[in-house]
C-alpha cells in the first residue's frame, strides 16, 4: 500500500523545517509516498485537520506534537472508527503515549523512522464523561485521567519553567501538590458491581502506566487489553508516604523489571484494580485531569474504555 501521510504538527512546539529535515532523513526518496502538512491551532488542537487530512485521502496521520495534540487526534480517530493509522513524533514536556509505547523521544528522524517503518499495533482508548462548572463534557484519553495529587502537580506547575525544565518543572510543583491534596470520601461503581464507598486523596485511571519522568504508576496497564487499570491513594504523614513510596518504587516498580510474574501490591494506602467502566461522584469539586492537562474541577464523572480503538506505529 502506497503511503499517503498528512504530518499534523502543533506549530508552538517547533519549526516545520526541522520537521521536513528529520522526515527527509527517514524517507526512501524513491517509495511514492505522498506527503502533505497539516497545521493545529489554538482554535483546532488537532481533531477538524486529522478529519480534513482523512476526507483528503490520508491512510497515516503522524502527529508531532504535545499530549494535548496526540489525543486530540486520537481522539477523532476512535469516534471515527476508520482504518487509518497514527504515529508520533514527540515534541511535548510528557510526551505519554510516545513513553508508554517506546517511541524515540528528542529524535525527530528517529521517529519518523518508525513512524514510516514500524508495525501498527492496536491499542484501547478511553472515554470520559465529566461534568464540570462549565458544563459536562465528553473527552477521548489515550494515557490516564483523574483527581488528586496528579492533577494538583499539574495545575500547580508554572509554565515558564516547564518550557525551560521540561518535565523536572513538575518535580517543583510536587510539594505544593501535597498541600492541596486532602483525604476525601468519595463513592465509585465498578462495571455492574453495587456502588461502594472509597476515600483517597488520589485518584488515577489509566490506559497507560507511565508518567512523567519514567514514573509507572500502574505496573499492570496494558493499553492493548480491553480494560483500564486504577489506583487509590490515601497516605497521610510521614510513615504512611514511606510505605507508599516503598511499594510503588519497589514493589510494583523495580521487583517486577526482575520479575514480571510478581503480583502487584496494595496496601491500605495503595490501591489497586481493573474495570472496563468506572463511575465516580464527590462530595466537593476537585482539579481533574487528561492526560497530563488539567481541565477544571469536577463532582462526577464516568470513564469507559473503547477496545482496539486506533492502530498506532
Amino acid at each position: 500500500m502506497t503511503l499517503d501521510i498528512a504530518v499534523i504538527w502543533n506549530p508552538t512546539k517547533t519549526d516545520r523545517e526541522t520537521l521536513e529535515s528529520g522526515l527527509a532523513a527517514a524517507s526512501d526518496p524513491d517509495d511514492g509516498a505522498r506527503v502533505r502538512w497539516w497545521e493545529t491551532s489554538e482554535d483546532d488542537p488537532g481533531q477538524a485537520v486529522a478529519k480534513e487530512a482523512v476526507e483528503a485521502g490520508a491512510n497515516l496521520l503522524i502527529v508531532a506534537g504535545g499530549d494535548g495534540t496526540v489525543r486530540a487526534v486520537s481522539e477523532y480517530l476512535a469516534d471515527a472508527q476508520n482504518d487509518v493509522e497514527l504515529a508520533i513524533v514527540p515534541l511535548g514536556t510528557g510526551n505519554l503515549l510516545a513513553r508508554n509505547l517506546e517511541v524515540p523521544i528528542n529524535d525527530v528522524p528517529a521517529a519518523f523512522t518508525r513512524a514510516l517503518g514500524g508495525p501498527a499495533r492496536a491499542i484501547d482508548v478511553g472515554w470520559v464523561d465529566v461534568d464540570l462548572e462549565k458544563g459536562g463534557e465528553r473527552h477521548a484519553f489515550v494515557v490516564m485521567v483523574g483527581f488528586g495529587i496528579d492533577a494538583h502537580m499539574i495545575a500547580e506547575t508554572d509554565d515558564d519553567l516547564k518550557d525551560k525544565a521540561g518535565w523536572l518543572a513538575y518535580v517543583e510543583s510536587l510539594g505544593r501538590a501535597l498541600d492541596a491534596s486532602e483525604v476525601v470520601p468519595f463513592h465509585i461503581t465498578k462495571d455492574d458491581e453495587p456502588a461502594r464507598d472509597e476515600k483517597g486523596h488520589t485518584l488515577l485511571i489509566g490506559n497507560c502506566g507511565m508518567i512523567q519522568g519514567g514514573i509507572t504508576l500502574l505496573p499492570d496497564a496494558d493499553p492493548s487489553d480491553g480494560e483500564l487499570d486504577y489506583l487509590v491513594l490515601s497516605a497521610e504523614g510521614v510513615g504512611e508516604w514511606v510505605g507508599t513510596l516503598k511499594t510503588m518504587v519497589w514493589d510494583n516498580g523495580l521487583k517486577k523489571v526482575f520479575d514480571r510474574a510478581a503480583d502487584t501490591a496494595s496496601t491500605d494506602a495503595v490501591n489497586h484494580g481493573r474495570a472496563r467502566k468506572l463511575e465516580v461522584t464527590l462530595p466537593d469539586a476537585r482539579a481533574f485531569e487528561i492526560d497530563g492537562e488539567e481541565i477544571g474541577e469536577t463532582r462526577s464523572f464516568t470513564v469507559s474504555i473503547q477496545p482496539s480503538a486506533i492502530r498506532v506505529r
